[in-house]
């Protein structure tokens, strides 16, 4: 059926790729990276805790979180922080987000 074997392993994992593509797809639009300026507000934070989602931050530039976002908020919304760049957000946020920050 295969020619050799690395016929047969590339077409493993296409079929496993085909079989899973919804997942797929769902990790890569997760596993974004923002350029440039990406402001997080209140806003944007309650409406992902409403959705029940974790957001993950990937800025390569400059990252905001809002004034006005608690601490509690932050940690509850916000499940990763990588920022190449500069993160503004108040200190206990910051503090909050320190286990989360690479």
């Amino acid at each position: 059926f295969y020619s050799n074997r690395t016929d047969f392993i590339r077409t493993a994992i296409r079929n496993q790729l085909e079989r899973h593509a919804d997942v797929v797809k769902q990790s890569t639009a997760r596993k974004g990276l923002d350029l440039g300026l990406r402001n997080y507000t209140r806003a944007d934070l309650e409406a992902a805790r409403q959705a029940g989602e974790m957001l993950h931050i990937n800025v390569l530039g400059l990252a905001t979180i809002a004034q006005d976002v608690s601490p509690d908020l932050a940690r509850a919304t916000i499940a990763s922080v990588s920022v190449l760049g500069a993160l503004h957000a108040t200190p206990a946020v910051k503090a909050a987000l320190s286990d989360r920050t690479r």
